[in-house]
């Protein structure tokens, strides 16, 4: 009974986050009337009263399956407007480099806090990863002090920099590393390998499903940040896609389905390719949630 009730739980809010990335996929392959009678508000006896959605209502309906399935808005969102795809791959110039760097950063620190006999190893990790529990806003101003002295303003390695040497990526390898029987990096001392050696053949490839997991919780925070380019990036032409969504639906709500049905594709694709990949390394890390 126990089991059921949690399969049923479990299923409720499965269908709870789905719903309305499912309803954004749905509404993109309807036309824009077709969106617009949806939206439109209706009584409570289910009559319509207005097609404005904006006005004062009871409910408004919700349809899945389209009238007639039709692929404009995203003909003039990929075709008609090239702004759109200038931003995402401003998004992907803000995203690879950083998840690229953090991994290289994170795996080198994590190795030296986790295999590493150092003094003062356990307090200077303990600092290290005090600045997660740092609201974001915190650290923005610091940033914003340091970009603006290096002369990084307006430029992506004013947030490329201060991505790559996140804590988080070094916490979660840290963790990893930790299960990593240290008789393995003894053995291979014994055998004549250097520091370099043990981390490259011994520790790394041990520490794919936890790189894989970094990777993945890197790609979904970073392509979804807004905060960031809105500081520093003042050039509207610089900023990513998650910033331009704001912006690219106004007044026609078939456009803005499209353009966050393409957005999601990235992250979907990922979690439906490397799912196991992620479960796996947050499982081996010792993390729990």
């Amino acid at each position: 009974m126990r089991k059921t009730l949690l399969v049923a739980v479990l299923a409720g809010l499965a269908v709870l986050f789905v719903f309305p990335i499912a309803l954004t996929l749905t509404q993109s392959l309807m036309s824009e009337n077709e969106i617009t009678m949806n939206l439109a508000p209706v009584s409570a006896e289910g009559s319509s009263r207005s097609l404005d959605p904006r006005a004062d209502s009871d409910y408004v309906r919700l349809k899945w399956i389209p009238d007639r399935v039709t692929l404009s808005q995203f003909y003039y969102v990929l075709v008609k407007q090239p702004q759109f795809l200038f931003m995402f791959w401003n998004s992907v110039i803000l995203t690879v480099p950083i998840i690229a760097g953090q991994i290289v950063v994170s795996a080198l620190a994590g190795y030296a806090f986790s295999q590493l006999r150092f003094r003062m190893r356990e307090p200077l990790f303990f600092i290290y990863i005090v600045t997660m529990l740092m609201p974001f806003q915190v650290t923005l101003v610091p940033n914003f002090i340091i970009a603006d002295r290096l002369g990084l303003l307006n430029s992506y390695l004013a947030i490329i920099f201060p991505g790559i040497f996140g804590a988080f990526g070094v916490f979660l390898l840290r963790q990893f590393m930790t299960y990593i029987p240290y008789a393995y990096v003894e053995a291979a001392r014994i055998d004549g390998c250097n520091q370099l050696q043990i981390f490259l053949r011994i520790v790394m490839p041990l520490c794919k499903p936890g790189i894989a997991a970094l990777a993945m919780l890197l790609f979904i925070d970073n392509w979804n940040m807004v905060e960031q380019p809105l500081i520093f990036l003042q050039d509207a032409t610089k900023q990513p896609l998650s910033v331009y969504l704001s912006v690219i639906g106004e007044g026609e709500r078939g456009i803005a389905f499209a353009a966050c049905s393409i957005y999601m594709m990235p992250m979907i694709l990922m979690m439906l390719y490397a799912e196991n990949h992620l479960v796996e390394g947050i499982q081996l890390s010792g993390i729990k949630g």
